[in-house]
């Protein structure tokens, strides 16, 4: 296994891309390394990260840019970007990064993985070292990435098996349950598909691959149904992005300044984007918060299938706007940010590719495109069909909070729909792999 260079291994540096941190080496494992070592996994690596980690690219000065397998001139994505180009490159067999805003999620789609976003608490996070260390209401979380299910699901099982609550004591006391694992199997889901969140709109291969995984759904007999969120996507990434900059940026500045090293351009673009604010005004922030999670559960319990008025199980979105982008010219993540800041766990499973065949003829009507908003005139602008022919595109399966088994199940039973390996939903006996 390998490991994003935030995870403390005893004896070797955890720099989150900082000089400064640079030959300060850990004096004891973290949870998570203690645990898997125990089970007799061997870590081979640490990999890449941003400087900060903030960012869905994976460049900084200590290490140097990170760039895509398939092509040197595009983004592995991030922050997680060296693990997921180690395992594009099959470097390693699991690799396990971090995820505040889609840095576990971003990588996988752009590579063409799987990766699994948990809510927070139900994996060890004790002895990871992360940025903003202490803001705690848009928790960072760590999380496997792979290239098949059936590995993504084993070692999950494994570190919940391991009973991390009794190591961290932050960690929810939750066991695996094989029940809602197996249930996702077993019978026809009720899937939300959200093909556009509103603020910026999906490129043409992008949407294209997502109406391909609903109608093959469809086809195997799963109850698929529109999921319309409205404002409420912006409404929350809004107040979400107020956390990041609560303190002004001192954190993330400490840090660089303590190694005398440049800003990455867009590190000092995050530092420099508010003052800090008081403590008044952060608990006002945290009502605002809770506020639009009660909203997006009380939309999640809406959304009910029209054959049988029952609750959804999962959402199925895009990962991004975009595949894979050059570099320097990721922008927009609120596909993946959002199920942050509402806590829910995310399954990235890939899906397709992006086709010069398949998508010139979208390509050719992008003239004819009126933008909503300068971030979605920018992520439009960045289309280029034979620049990213071949780039791979995966999609995104969520599940209500702290329902990582069902987010697994569920992602497993697309994935093998997608593999033409279940002909039908419910055809089969779910079980555990």
């Amino acid at each position: 296994m390998t490991l994003k260079d935030q995870f403390d291994v005893e004896g070797f540096d955890s720099t989150l891309g900082y000089v400064g941190r640079a030959f300060k080496p850990a004096m004891q494992d973290c949870v998570l390394v203690s645990l898997l070592k125990q089970m007799g996994a061997i870590i081979v690596a640490k990999s890449n990260l941003p400087q900060s980690i903030m960012w869905c690219e994976t460049d900084n000065p200590l290490w140097g840019l990170t760039v895509h397998p398939k092509n040197p001139e595009f983004t592995p994505g991030g922050s997680t970007g060296g693990e997921g180009t180690l395992l594009s490159l099959r470097g390693t067999v699991i690799g396990w990064g971090t995820d505040i805003g889609g840095s576990i999620r971003i990588p996988s789609h752009m590579n063409g993985l799987y990766g699994l976003k948990p809510s927070s608490t139900r994996l060890p996070y004790q002895g990871v070292s992360v940025s903003t260390d202490g803001q705690e209401h848009v928790p960072s979380v760590i999380g496997p990435m792979s290239r098949c299910i059936d590995s993504l699901v084993a070692v999950t099982k494994a570190v919940i098996d391991a009973s991390p609550w009794d190591h961290d004591p932050k960690c929810s006391p939750v066991p695996w349950r094989s029940g809602l694992f197996e249930d996702a199997q077993s019978r026809p889901l009720r899937i939300a598909v959200m093909r556009d969140d509103g603020v910026v709109r999906p490129h043409p291969p992008v949407a294209r691959v997502l109406e391909e995984v609903a109608a093959k759904l469809k086809r195997a007999g799963h109850d698929i149904v529109p999921w319309n969120p409205g404002s409420l996507h912006q409404e929350c990434i809004d107040i979400m992005d107020q956390y990041y900059t609560a303190d002004g940026g001192e954190d993330i500045r400490r840090d660089v300044e303590a190694g005398g090293e440049p800003f990455i351009p867009h590190v000092e673009a995050l530092i420099n984007r508010g003052k800090p604010i008081s403590v008044y005004s952060y608990w006002q922030l945290n009502k605002q918060k809770v506020d639009a999670q009660k909203r997006y559960l009380e939309l999640w319990k809406s959304t009910r299938s029209a054959k049988t008025g029952e609750e959804i199980d999962v959402l199925l979105t895009p990962v991004m706007p975009h595949t894979s982008v050059p570099h320097r010219k990721c922008r927009w993540v609120g596909y993946t940010k959002v199920f942050n800041f509402v806590d829910y766990p995310a399954v990235v499973i890939p899906a397709g590719q992006v086709s010069k065949e398949l998508d010139s003829e979208a390509a050719t009507m992008m003239d004819t495109y009126q933008p909503r908003n300068p971030l979605d005139e920018w992520n439009w602008s960045l289309f280029n069909v034979d620049a990213m022919d071949g780039m791979p595109v995966g999609v995104q399966v969520v599940a209500r909070r702290l329902n990582e088994e069902r987010a697994l199940g569920a992602a497993k039973a697309i994935d093998n729909i997608l593999k033409d390996m279940q002909p039908a939903a419910g055809s089969r006996n779910g079980s555990a792999t």
